[in-house]
């Protein structure tokens, strides 16, 4: 299985980077020099890192064969991916964002709505739930606001404080380009219950 770590974004400068919208919680492991991606579209790769910097809080990725301001326009909008079994061996209680997207939310016995992502932050990873009239709510995926998850039975039980769906409702008509977001600004990691990155 593939799991996407990035998505490439403009061009920097005239010598083949790229800004990348970062979709992992440890960018500083997977995006060393030597690393190869595999690509989407196919025609775009495979890509292998040549070099990787920030600045303030943009990752900027050269890759091997990209040399000019034109190629790396031509990568603009690829996704880059790695498979799952290079990954190190992660704690079981840990969740990526494609088995939790989906779930169905309950609290007590009433369903509140279903998840539609992860966003994996600095100071906690938030929950995206997508409710029945449309609106995106954010959930603190925090053991006390979200005790369990079943993904056996394809749910996960909430136990929200009070005013918490009130608050965390957000404008489901927000978008972000790539490369605006900053080191665990992603999505797609992986998360656990609790835990602060």
């Amino acid at each position: 299985m593939q799991l996407q770590v990035a998505r490439i974004g403009k061009p920097h400068g005239i010598r083949g980077e790229v800004t990348v919208q970062v979709l992992t919680d440890a960018p500083e492991d997977r995006f060393i020099p030597g690393t190869r991606f595999v690509v989407e579209p196919a025609s775009a790769g495979p890509l292998t890192v040549d070099s990787a910097r920030w600045n303030k809080d943009i990752l900027l990725l050269g890759f091997e064969g990209i040399e000019t301001r034109n190629q790396a326009e031509a990568l603009r909008g690829a996704k880059l991916f790695i498979e799952t079994e290079e990954l190190e061996e992660e704690d079981d209680e840990g969740w990526y964002e494609h088995e939790l997207v989906g779930l169905d939310v309950r609290v007590g016995d009433a369903v509140v709505g279903t998840i539609s992502g992860l966003r994996t932050l600095p100071v906690q990873d938030l929950i995206v739930v997508e409710s029945p009239d449309g609106k995106e709510i954010l959930i603190p995926f925090v053991e006390e606001i979200v005790p369990e998850v079943n993904v056996g039975e394809k749910y996960i039980l909430v136990t929200p404080p009070p005013g918490l769906f009130e608050i965390n409702v957000e404008d489901s008509g927000e978008t972000s380009d790539a490369g605006e977001s900053g080191p665990g600004e992603a999505e797609p990691g992986k998360a656990e219950a609790g835990d602060n990155a």
